[in-house]
């Protein structure tokens, strides 16, 4: 991806000094102008592209549950590559805000860790999923300390929430914030899973702590 020309904001009077950086950011990012370029909802989709470029878990005909999916870019991404759309595979999305209708995918909006939402979910896969997808963060405080335990601990609910919906062979793909306190999670991931292995895509921000976890081979719920 070719660098463009920097863009400098030419009036940031009544802005905030965070909220006028962050804009200057968007306006640089050369993955945020692919995204608008494509027709992808948010920059995110480049990461999962690249993760399954990569790793090669997305295939037509897989069945797929996205956590955390609004925007919608990563349900987008799963839903063109299972062949949601030609009724092939199969994508769930699930938030705790409204998601646009994104083709071939079915989209709920609630709390995963709920039981009648979790029975939803698995209601609308009809089966166990190949894959589950987690690109979820917790709302961020500003203590990074605080903001790492808080995303790990979504991380932790996010894999026990696979364990229940994945067939065994399936894969687990899941966003964590490097800070050392992720051993515990490492430790269940390789128990459950036959491959593990960390990914940081390039289009993930330079000065961002994210990684992903990309567990395959699920050995089954024991």
């Amino acid at each position: 991806m070719m660098p463009a020309a920097r863009v400098r904001l030419k009036r940031a009077k009544g802005r905030t000094r965070s909220s006028a950086a962050w804009l200057t950011r968007q306006l640089n990012d050369p993955y945020v102008a692919a995204a608008k370029r494509l027709g992808y909802r948010c920059r995110a989709a480049f990461k999962l592209i690249e993760i399954d470029d990569r790793l090669r878990l997305l295939k037509p005909g897989c069945r797929v549950v996205d956590l955390g999916c609004s925007p919608g870019g990563w349900t987008e991404v799963a839903a063109l590559r299972a062949a949601a759309a030609q009724g092939r595979g199969l994508v769930v999305g699930i938030d705790l805000v409204e998601t646009e209708p994104v083709p071939g995918a079915t989209l709920l909006r609630g709390d995963f860790r709920d039981p009648a939402t979790a029975a939803a979910i698995k209601e609308a896969l009809g089966s166990r999923a190949d894959l589950v997808l987690s690109d979820m963060a917790a709302r961020a405080t500003g203590h990074r300390r605080t903001d790492q335990l808080r995303a790990l601990a979504l991380a932790e609910d996010a894999f026990l929430f696979a364990q229940e919906v994945l067939e065994p062979g399936g894969s687990f793909v899941v966003k964590v914030f490097q800070g050392g306190a992720e051993g515990p999670l490492l430790a269940q991931l390789k128990r459950a899973f036959v491959e593990l292995r960390h990914v940081k895509p390039r289009a993930s921000r330079a000065g961002s702590a994210e990684t992903y976890l990309v567990a395959k081979g699920f050995r089954g719920s024991s």
